[in-house]
């Protein structure tokens, strides 16, 4: 059988393939917890679920126009305002079938094959493989001083010719770093000086701790709209704990949304129109719920960084927003495969491997589930991991007794 040179270069998206491995072993009735997942427990808000009862009892569930309702992109300039400062017209934005999907269309509407993108490591797990099935080349910055922060410099290091797009993810997936103005500021900066396109993807935006403040990449631009070449990526899935409605939207210039949504159309055509409703139901809502959800979320990070100290040798990096803890075990396992292979085998805990972010010796570790699976989660990983643990560890009614030095 023939497969093509990019789609045998495609690697499955370890973070899909977890959920899925829980799925099996939750149904199979495994004492299973799950720390490497990226869905909060909240409900959806209210207002998205009642938008979209309203629009399932009329029966009218119909096509959506290729790059959103007028409904839902008036709901993206509303929210572009109130968050940016920034004002846009319905030609700026395109809704898309998640954060995802909008990224996917801005590099195909951007790049050509060998062009190059650069990213700071760690990095998401999807940013490589998006790259290629443009044809393009990722390139992976790591920031020169060995901290989650990069300076400019370590990425102009990394700019050739040939680099056509750069990627800012902050809050970071998978490590919580909030990136400072100053850095934001100077790579907006760098950008519009050399004619790069910058993707700022801000999906965990407002999903931060400690008062900490993100920085607005509009504060720094000097172009207008039309001539910019900055393209802000947002989403309902994490901070509405939507993830399963699949909207996303981008904001950039009129020609470069034209073209992706050229691309849209010919791949899924419009999001869903429902659940469009639901994320503008979500948007136009009362905002408490992303407050609860923030608030949650920092209690659970909280809970989990004073479990973790509890692991001699364990390195962590104290979370500034997201949902993730990126945490070094490497004193234990450097392959972090190996690690989370012998945790899942073990002791029934799914995490994510750091490789899978460009980072060995490194677990994602998630803190958006239940404060219960939190520190039974990481009591199970310090019995595997921790040699003056007890030899034996009971799970419900299973006996586990360690075989391993």
């Amino acid at each position: 059988m023939s497969i093509s040179l990019i789609g045998s270069g495609i690697c499955e998206s370890a973070t899909l393939k977890l959920n899925e491995t829980f799925s099996i072993l939750k149904a199979k009735g495994e004492p299973v917890i799950h720390l490497g997942g990226g869905e909060p427990k909240s409900r959806s808000p209210f207002e998205a679920i009642t938008t979209t009862a309203g629009l399932l009892n009329s029966g009218e569930i119909r096509y959506a126009p290729v790059d959103g309702t007028i409904e839902m992109k008036q709901a993206i300039i509303r929210y572009t305002y109130d968050f940016y400062n920034r004002k846009v017209t319905p030609e700026n934005v395109i809704a898309s079938s998640g954060a995802k999907q909008a990224i996917m269309v801005a590099m195909q509407a951007i790049l050509n094959p060998q062009d190059e993108v650069i990213f700071i490591a760690p990095y998401y797990v999807s940013y490589p493989e998006m790259v290629k099935l443009c044809g393009a080349i990722p390139v992976a910055v790591y920031p020169e001083d060995g901290t989650f922060y990069p300076a400019l410099q370590d990425v102009m290091q990394n700019v050739t010719p040939y680099t056509k797009l750069i990627i800012i993810n902050s809050p970071n997936n998978p490590t919580g770093a909030v990136y400072s103005p100053e850095f934001i500021k100077e790579i907006v900066e760098f950008c519009e000086q050399k004619g790069i396109y910058l993707i700022m993807d801000d999906i965990y935006h407002r999903l931060i701790f400690d008062g900490i403040k993100v920085a607005n990449p509009y504060d720094y631009t000097k172009q207008d709209i039309e001539n910019s070449k900055l393209i802000v990526i947002n989403g309902v899935s994490k901070q509405y704990a939507m993830t399963g409605f699949r909207i996303g939207w981008a904001v950039a210039n009129k020609n470069l949304i034209r073209v992706m949504s050229n691309i849209q159309g010919h791949q899924t055509s419009g999001p869903s129109i429902l659940m469009q409703k639901a994320a503008i139901g979500a948007i136009n809502g009362i905002q408490s719920c992303v407050e609860s959800l923030r608030l949650t979320l920092q209690n659970n990070r909280n809970v989990l960084i004073k479990y973790l100290k509890t692991i001699d040798g364990v390195k962590i990096f104290v979370p500034q927003g997201t949902f993730y803890s990126f945490v070094d075990f490497s004193a234990y396992i450097k392959n972090s495969t190996e690690l989370s292979k012998m945790l899942l085998d073990k002791v029934r805990v799914l995490t994510v491997p750091g490789i899978e972010f460009g980072a060995e010796g490194y677990l994602r570790i998630s803190f958006c589930g239940t404060i219960k699976d939190i520190t039974e989660g990481v009591e199970r990983i310090k019995w595997v991991i921790d040699p003056n643990s007890s030899n034996e560890l009971f799970i419900g009614q299973r006996k586990l007794v360690r075989d391993w030095k």
